[in-house]
C-alpha cells in the first residue's frame, strides 16, 4: 500500500494540545503505515452526516454500572471503575468455534463482552463482594474471579484468568500504599482535576495499564520510538469522569484532550464505514481470523490509524459546528459497533490485556 500521509503539520497544530503524547507518537505511525490508511473522504462524509443528524453522544449508564452507596459513596464508585477498566479487557472468544465464547446470566437475560464484565461485578458488588475495596483486590484469588464470572450454561470462560487477577491484585496492593482512609478519591484528588494529569498518574502508577509500543520507522534512518497508546487508562478517566458528572464531588476538567480508544471494535466500525483501508495481505488475515501479534506493525498501525481517524472526526465535526471529544466519538462508533451487519468483516484479533 501506498503510506498515507495525512498528519501534516496544520493538522497537528489543529488537535491543539497534546498532553499525553498519544497524537504526535501515533502521527509517526500513520504516516508511516504499510497496511492501514485513513480515507480523508469517507471522514468528511462520516462528519458531515454526524452534523447533519446531530446524533447525541452517549451518556454514563447507571443502569449498567455500579454506583456507591452510603458514607463512602464516591470512594465505593471510583473504587469499582478502577476495578472495571482494570479488567476491561479481550472478551472474544478463543476457541475454532467462534460462537463458543464468555457469557454470562444477569437478572434473567444473556450478555456478553464489556457489558458482561460490567454487569457481572455490578452484580458482585450489589451482592456485598467489595469490588471497590483495595484490601479485597490485593488478596483477590482465581477462585473467586471465576465465581463472578462464572458463565451461562454452555458457554466459555472468560478468557486471561490469570492476568485478570494479576490487574486486580496490581492495583490493591498499589492503590493500599497511599495509606488513606479513602484511597481512590485521594488518588483522583491528586490530579487537581486535570484528566491527562490522572492519565499519567495511574500509567505510572499502574504498570498493566501502561499501553505502549514500539515503533522502529521504515526508513530505517531514524532510531524506534515509543508509541503511546494508553487505551484503558483513558478510558477509566472518562468513566470516572460520566460516573462522577452531575453528583456535585470530583470534577475531571480536560476530557478534551485525551484520543479515542484503541481496541478491537471502533477500528472494525472505521472499516465498515469505508475510513480504515488494509492492505490485501492484513485484510485476508483479518478475514480468516488469524491472531495478529501484538507490538506488530500490522497492530500498531490499526490501533494508530483508529486514534487519528477519530481525531480527523473531530476536527471534522469542528469544521462543522458540532464540538465533540474524540472520546465521546469513540463511544458513539462503539454503539454503532453492537449493531454491525452479519456480513460486516470481523475485527482484527490480538490475544493482549490492554485492549
Amino acid at each position: 500500500m501506498i503510506p498515507n500521509s495525512v498528519v501534516e503539520e496544520d493538522v497537528l497544530k489543529r488537535a491543539g494540545p497534546d498532553p499525553l503524547g498519544i497524537l504526535s507518537s501515533c502521527a509517526v505511525v500513520v504516516n508511516d503505515s504499510q497496511h492501514v490508511t485513513i480515507d480523508t473522504a469517507a471522514i468528511s462524509r462520516l462528519a458531515n452526516d454526524l452534523v447533519d443528524r446531530k446524533i447525541p453522544a452517549p451518556s454514563w449508564d447507571e443502569d449498567v454500572h455500579y454506583r456507591g452507596t452510603g458514607a463512602k459513596a464516591t470512594e465505593r464508585t471510583i473504587g469499582w471503575i478502577f476495578a472495571l477498566d482494570a479488567l476491561n479487557f479481550c472478551f472474544w472468544g478463543q476457541d475454532p468455534d467462534l460462537s463458543h465464547r464468555w457469557r454470562i446470566h444477569s437478572q434473567g437475560v444473556v450478555h456478553d463482552g464489556y457489558m458482561a464484565l460490567a454487569l457481572a461485578l455490578r452484580d458482585a458488588a450489589r451482592g456485598g463482594t467489595p469490588i471497590w475495596d483495595p484490601a479485597w483486590q490485593a488478596m483477590v484469588d482465581e477462585d473467586t474471579i471465576s465465581h463472578i464470572f462464572r458463565p451461562a450454561p454452555g458457554s466459555a470462560s472468560i478468557p486471561l484468568l490469570r492476568e485478570r487477577v494479576g490487574h486486580l491484585r496490581e492495583l490493591g496492593e498499589r492503590t493500599a500504599r497511599l495509606g488513606e482512609n479513602h484511597p481512590y478519591t485521594a488518588f483522583v484528588e491528586r490530579a487537581e482535576g486535570s484528566a491527562p494529569d490522572l492519565v499519567e498518574a495511574i500509567v505510572d502508577t499502574l504498570p498493566s495499564f501502561r499501553d505502549v509500543a514500539t515503533w522502529a520507522p521504515t526508513s530505517g534512518l531514524e532510531p524506534a520510538i515509543e508509541i503511546r497508546l494508553f487505551k484503558r487508562a483513558q478510558i477509566l478517566v472518562s468513566d470516572l469522569a460520566g460516573a462522577l458528572a452531575g453528583t456535585g464531588g470530583l470534577v475531571l476538567e480536560g476530557r478534551d484532550r485525551l484520543t479515542a480508544f484503541a481496541d478491537y471494535k471502533v477500528p472494525q466500525v472505521l472499516r465498515h464505514l469505508g475510513i480504515l483501508r488494509y492492505g490485501d495481505e492484513l485484510a485476508v488475515s483479518i478475514r480468516a481470523r488469524e491472531l495478529i501479534e501484538p507490538g506488530s506493525r500490522e497492530e500498531i498501525e490499526i490501533r494508530a490509524a483508529t486514534i487519528w481517524a477519530c481525531e480527523l472526526i473531530r476536527q471534522g465535526l469542528a469544521a462543522g459546528g458540532r464540538m465533540m471529544t474524540a472520546s465521546e466519538i469513540d463511544w458513539l462508533l462503539w454503539n454503532a459497533g453492537q449493531d454491525l451487519p452479519s456480513d460486516a468483516e470481523p475485527y482484527h484479533r490480538t490475544i493482549t490485556p490492554f485492549y
